[in-house]
């Protein structure tokens, strides 16, 4: 009989069955974090995605109740007065050489008005504003504005190039009475009616394809 084959070192030998933990750490990419590190990233990412769930939730919420437009969600001042504000002119803005007077909830009453919240750096503002003088040419509207956190060396130019729609001008120079608005970016939109009641807001800028149904709702409410 031929003599058998040499065991190889090792060969037949009966290896330990390693644990699920231990598998697990024997990846061939090492973690460049630490066990602690790692764990705490975890919870960190547990702690926030309930947060993430509700914000999209919210945002689907209200754009369903826009019916799917995000600029016809719906706000809970309509229906209700202006909120009482009174905010200066915009400093040196002069039109027919005379000053734009500022605006107050007082100016809105008596005609349909229409109160366009802007800023010179906001590009969609300077996107719409073309309707915007297409609107005061109405001789049955009123359209005011309330220039938002602006430099008013700025928001004078852009009205100088873009022409000036507006019959009144508040500077809201630190935002509160936007807020009371319940505005949350610029451009926003607003038609108060004779009574000074709000009866629609327009968030975003108004568009060619927009424009219409703002004006149809212009047309809804009655002279005083």
């Amino acid at each position: 009989m031929g003599r058998g084959r040499r065991k190889a070192p090792g060969e037949g030998a009966v290896l330990p069955d390693k644990s699920p933990s231990q598998a697990a750490d024997a990846s061939p990419y090492p973690d460049p974090l630490p066990a602690g590190e790692r764990e705490k990233s975890r919870s960190r990412l547990l702690f926030l995605l309930p947060g993430a769930v509700f914000v999209g939730l919210a945002a689907l919420f209200v754009f369903r109740l826009g019916g799917g437009d995000p600029s016809q969600v719906p706000s809970a001042l309509i229906g209700k007065p202006v909120p009482a504000f009174a905010l200066a002119p915009l400093e040196g803005l002069v039109a027919g050489g005379k000053p734009v007077p500022g605006l107050s909830n007082e100016d809105l009453k008596g005609k349909v008005t229409v109160v366009n919240v802007w800023a010179s750096w906001c590009a969609p503002c300077r996107q719409e504003h073309p309707l915007l003088v297409e609107l005061a040419k109405d001789p049955s509207i009123r359209v005011v504005g309330i220039n938002q956190k602006d430099n008013p060396d700025n928001a004078r130019r852009f009205l100088g190039a873009l022409g000036n729609p507006f019959a009144a001008v508040g500077a809201d120079s630190n935002g509160r009475v936007s807020i009371d608005w319940g505005v949350y970016g610029v451009p926003e939109t607003f038609i108060v009616g004779p009574d000074g009641l709000i009866r629609h807001k327009h968030i975003g800028p108004l568009t060619p394809e927009t424009l219409p149904a703002f004006k149809a709702r212009l047309k809804e409410i009655p002279p005083a």
